[in-house]
């Protein structure tokens, strides 16, 4: 095992300034709503977002299903969980005889007037779709009705998606931070 460093950016905006849209969805998705039910839902969809990506060498957590649910309990029961601002984003899948959990996001109050986005993620085979874009207007929205009006996340510098996502919707890099973690020596 070696030691490296991963470069992040935290990243930050203002929902009290911000004018949302209607983000579009296709007609066969839709945007759940948070409930204590739908924890292992989220569990799930974390894991399948993150357990190929990066991320798992600085959160290992996220490299399995076990580590997912134990990280989404500890958010969801954890000092402030903001459900309002904690969504799943779902497709309707008939061949299923329901709904296809394929997005993430978790927000918790970080502060007086300040949230955080936890864990926002849509599934490999989703990406690319303006998804993420639906998933993250309602969580902000869900903020700036819980009175929070600065959120911040943080995002690995080489995940070049997710950085054009933030930066389209009007998140600013407000620093630069190394994260530790150890990977295996090839």
């Amino acid at each position: 095992m070696g030691l490296t460093y991963f470069k992040r950016f935290l990243m930050e905006i203002d929902v009290s300034s911000v004018r949302f849209s209607d983000a579009w969805l296709p007609p066969d998705h839709r945007l759940v709503a948070w409930n204590d039910s739908l924890l292992e839902a989220h569990a799930w969809v974390k894991y399948r977002c993150f357990c190929h990506e990066i991320d798992t060498h600085i959160f290992p957590s996220l490299g399995d299903f076990a580590g997912c649910l134990r990280l989404m309990r500890d958010i969801a029961y954890g000092e402030g969980f903001l459900s309002a601002a904690t969504w799943l984003l779902a497709r309707v899948d008939p061949a299923k005889g329901g709904l296809d959990h394929c997005g993430t996001i978790q927000g918790v109050r970080s502060g007086e007037g300040r949230g955080s986005i936890q864990n926002f993620g849509i599934v490999p085979e989703q990406r690319g779709h303006g998804l993420g874009t639906a998933l993250l207007w309602r969580s902000l929205e869900g903020f700036r009705s819980a009175g929070i009006g600065r959120v911040t996340l943080e995002v690995t510098c080489k995940n070049d998606g997710a950085l054009r996502l933030y930066e389209r919707v009007g998140f600013q890099r407000v620093r630069t931070v190394y994260k530790v973690a150890e990977i295996p020596s090839a």
